[in-house]
């Protein structure tokens, strides 16, 4: 009954020690940014963030004058 469980435990501490080797080795390590406005391939994409993107949507349109 416990055989299953202690499996379970031992494979997720196996991969939270593999996802943190980064910071475990490396001196000033630091999880990356998962962030879509820290990633430059998102930005030269022009791909936003929802939270931006709501906030360009809110903002008054500027109604352009075509009577000339």
């Amino acid at each position: 009954m416990t055989e299953p469980l202690l499996l379970s435990v031992l494979i997720i501490a196996i991969c939270v020690l593999l996802l943190s080797v980064k910071v475990l080795l490396k001196k000033n390590g630091t999880f990356t940014s998962q962030h879509i406005h820290d990633s430059k391939a998102m930005r030269d994409r022009g791909i936003h963030c929802v939270m931006d993107q709501d906030m360009e949507e809110r903002q008054p349109k500027r109604r352009i004058d075509m009577t000339n």
